[in-house]
């Protein structure tokens, strides 16, 4: 059996055609994949801590104040996990 490999070949051979973002756009797209990343974070986050954790106890507003930190905890770490910045970079080349 043989595997055809032209388009792979042809593609990663041809030059990569500049953005045609402007920094403007540039700013906003970044400031987008880092809130995708953020929310990608809080869904690992939500169902990570899942179980029951002694930061907050079992009361009224358990489930909100777990929500709320498991919601800064994700902005915090947004932007410094490379997803972002790969979204970004391959947003930027294929627009």
């Amino acid at each position: 059996m043989t595997v055809d490999t032209s388009l792979a070949i042809s593609q990663a051979s041809s030059p990569k055609i500049p953005s045609s973002l402007s920094p403007d756009d540039e700013v906003k797209l970044k400031e987008q994949t880092d809130a995708f990343e953020s929310f990608l974070l809080k869904q690992i986050l939500d169902i990570s801590l899942k179980s029951e954790n002694k930061l907050f106890g079992k009361d009224a507003g358990d489930k909100v104040y777990q929500s709320m930190y498991n919601s800064t905890m994700s902005d915090a770490l947004s932007g410094g996990m490379g997803f972002s910045e790969l979204l970004f970079n391959y947003l930027k080349e294929n627009t």
